[in-house]
């Protein structure tokens, strides 16, 4: 699988399903794990969207290292591992998909400019789909 194939089938999975899961560790150790739901690929990368006063931009930036999951019915499950890199350089159409997203959730923003909404880009990512039989299919990205 190319790495273009491999972001657009890990794309696939986490934009697929109502949320996934991703996984921080906040600094005193304590694994933190919740729902997310919005993911977009620009420059070749996995980009995802949160707010600069929310627990896990905090704890990404203290330990950038994160693992994020999710279940596609009929398709096993897909794990994500990476590290967050936090410098924002989302593109107008994702800031604007990432903000009207937000928006949908319940959120309150200002406007796709708003200073708060943030997005993060996934650096040395790997992946595996993974199935009941213990399998674990690495996927390239």
């Amino acid at each position: 699988m190319s790495n273009e194939n491999g972001l657009a089938t890990i794309l696939d999975y986490l934009t697929s399903v109502p949320a996934w899961y991703l996984a921080t560790v906040d600094g005193e150790g304590q694994p933190h794990v919740r729902p997310f739901s919005f993911a977009e690929i620009q420059d070749g990368r996995l980009w995802f969207c949160t707010s600069t006063e929310k627990d896990v931009y905090h704890e990404l930036q203290r330990n950038p290292r994160f693992e994020a999951t999710a279940w596609k019915t009929g398709y096993g499950w897909v794990i994500l591992r990476g590290i967050a890199d936090l410098e924002d350089r989302a593109s107008g159409s994702m800031r604007r998909n990432g903000f009207e997203h937000m928006v949908a959730l319940g959120e309150s923003w200002e406007s796709a400019d708003d200073a708060r909404l943030t997005f993060f880009s996934v650096a040395d990512p790997q992946a595996w789909i993974c199935d009941i039989d213990g399998s674990w299919n690495p996927v390239a990205l």
